[in-house]
Formats: structure tokens, C-alpha cells, sequence
């Protein structure tokens, strides 16, 4: 049976959870998980169900009378089919690492996603996205021409009908337009150290300090740059005994694992934008098997 999910968000009060169960118990649906929250600083109200229709009814079935059961809460909804792959767009530059790695996940299907193309202000990479049968699209980008550049970039995501905008370590701001048009339909991912050092060999840096925790950031991309709702983060202990070379890769590993973790939560409809911040729901036991392979 296809199985769905629903997100909901509106200003908390009594009865939500009792209208929306007791609308899908009237569709012939059964709640196979189910996630909420109450922000009691903004007075929000956050919830994810996933649940398989038992009748055998169609998605726009089921939806077609929820707007009556939303208007008195004044709900922000929508309902996804979870086999539906969501279409996401790969940007990258010089560094591989997360590239390759989210390859490899989507190739083996723990990522499930469709790639619909990658873009690179460089060609680095343009053999490896080839033979992984992707679209490679090179778009060069300079102080003078970023207009254009940004401009063939919105045409290919129209042309794509690109749903997610992944940054796997693409080295090029997004202006404030594209930031907005795309607004929680970005994801950026970078490193996040304890004192935090910015510019050039930011490892490097680390690695002269005795930095003990290297760490990485994914979030939602906003016009302030690097500082946009937080999805994922971790951290990896390093000692005085590890070279400047093994901060390196030890950084780049939890980049990707980071990366890969906070795309996962956002496919599967599991992140909420709350303000500055997000509700992420964490993958159930029993679903997280389902959601791994589609």
C-alpha cells in the first residue's frame, strides 16, 4: 500500500491532533507514525504523520476535504506521496568529498532522491557526474559575469524542475534573490569550529590553535550568509597527536555525513522552519528503513 505523509503547521491550540486523526480514521487511513511539537516560546504547532490509506484511495482523494479541517486552525499544510522522489539539483566546486559521497548514497539507495543534474563553476568533477549517467552543467562564474551566471542557474532549475538546491561545498554566493525565490529549498553545508576561523585553510588554522573539536553545519540557505535556520550538526574529537592533514580529512568526513543526514531529514518532509531555527522530526525505528530505500 502507498503510504503518505502530512505536515501541518499553525498556532497551537486545542483540537488539532483530534480534527486530523479523526479525518484520516473518516478516509480509511491508518497512522503508521506520528511526530509533534509545541514551540511554547512562539505559540507554534508543528506535525508530521505518515500513514497508508487501507481503502486503497488516491492522495488527491484523501486531501480533497482537509481544507474544511484546516480553515479553523488556519493550517499550513500539504500531503506528499513518499514514493514521490524529490527533484534536487547538486552545485559544487574544488572540493569533492560531499559530492562523491552523496553519489555514492543515491546510487546504492539510501539516498533516494532524483539527481537532476549538477552544476560546478569548475570542471573537476565533470567525469564522475558523466559516468554516474548525470547531467554535468558548467556554469563559470567571475566578478563580472555573476549576473549572467546566476541567471542561467534560476532557468535551469525552472527547465529541471529542481525542488532542492544542494550546496556540497559549492564556493559561490547566492544572491539575496535567488536566497528568497528559494527559501527553505537550499541547503548549505560548511565547517564549524570551536574558536571559529573563517577565510583561507580554515583547518589549518584550526590545527595551529589545538583545536579538540572539529565540527560540521548544515543549514537552510539564507542572505546572511552561513548563518541560515541549522538542520544538522556534529562533531569528531581530534588530539595533539593528529597532523594538519588528518584535521583535513577528518573535517571532510563529518561534512559529508552531516550533509547526507540533514538532506535526508528535509526529502522526507521531517524539517519545519521555525523563525531562525527549524523542528527537525528524527526518523522512527519502524520508518526509517522505508525512508532509506524510497
Amino acid at each position: 500500500m502507498t503510504s503518505y505523509v502530512l505536515t501541518v503547521s499553525c498556532r497551537s491550540t486545542r483540537g488539532i491532533v483530534a480534527a486530523i486523526s479523526s479525518y484520516l480514521a473518516e478516509k480509511g487511513c491508518n497512522i503508521i507514525d506520528s511526530s509533534q511539537f509545541d514551540d511554547l516560546d512562539t505559540g507554534k504547532f508543528f506535525m508530521r504523520v505518515s500513514f497508508i490509506s487501507e481503502e486503497g484511495l488516491s492522495g488527491s482523494a484523501i486531501s480533497a476535504d482537509f481544507a474544511a479541517v484546516a480553515a479553523p486552525f488556519a493550517m499550513d499544510y500539504d500531503f506528499h506521496n513518499s514514493e514521490s522522489r524529490m527533484k534536487v539539483l547538486l552545485m559544487v566546486s574544488r572540493f569533492g568529498h560531499c559530492l562523491n559521497d552523496l553519489l555514492y548514497r543515491w546510487k546504492i539507495g539510501a539516498l533516494p532522491i532524483d539527481i537532476v543534474g549538477v552544476v560546478s563553476n569548475h570542471f573537476d568533477y565533470q567525469k564522475v557526474v558523466v559516468n554516474h549517467d548525470i547531467p554535468f552543467h558548467h556554469i563559470k562564474v567571475t566578478k563580472e559575469n555573476k549576473p549572467q551566471a546566476e541567471a542561467q542557474l534560476v532557468e535551469l532549475v525552472n527547465q529541471t524542475g529542481t525542488e532542492l538546491i544542494v550546496l556540497a561545498r559549492y564556493m559561490q554566493v547566492l544572491s539575496d534573490q535567488l536566497c528568497k525565490q528559494m527559501s527553505g529549498k537550499i541547503i548549505n553545508i560548511h565547517h564549524s569550529f570551536l574558536p571559529s576561523f573563517k577565510g583561507a585553510n580554515p583547518y589549518k588554522q584550526a590545527y595551529e590553535r589545538g583545536v579538540k573539536l572539529i565540527g560540521a553545519t548544515a543549514h537552510y540557505v539564507t542572505a546572511d550568509l552561513d548563518e541560515g535556520p541549522i538542520i544538522e550538526q556534529d562533531t569528531a574529537r581530534i588530539t595533539h597527536a593528529q597532523s594538519a592533514d588528518d584535521y583535513v580529512s577528518i573535517g571532510r568526513d563529518v561534512e559529508s555525513q552531516v550533509l547526507a543526514r540533514a538532506i535526508h531529514a528535509h526529502i522526507h518532509h521531517r524539517t519545519f522552519i521555525n523563525g531562525n531555527r527549524t523542528v527537525v522530526f528524527p526518523a522512527s525505528p519502524g520508518s526509517y528503513a522505508s525512508e532509506r530505500m524510497g
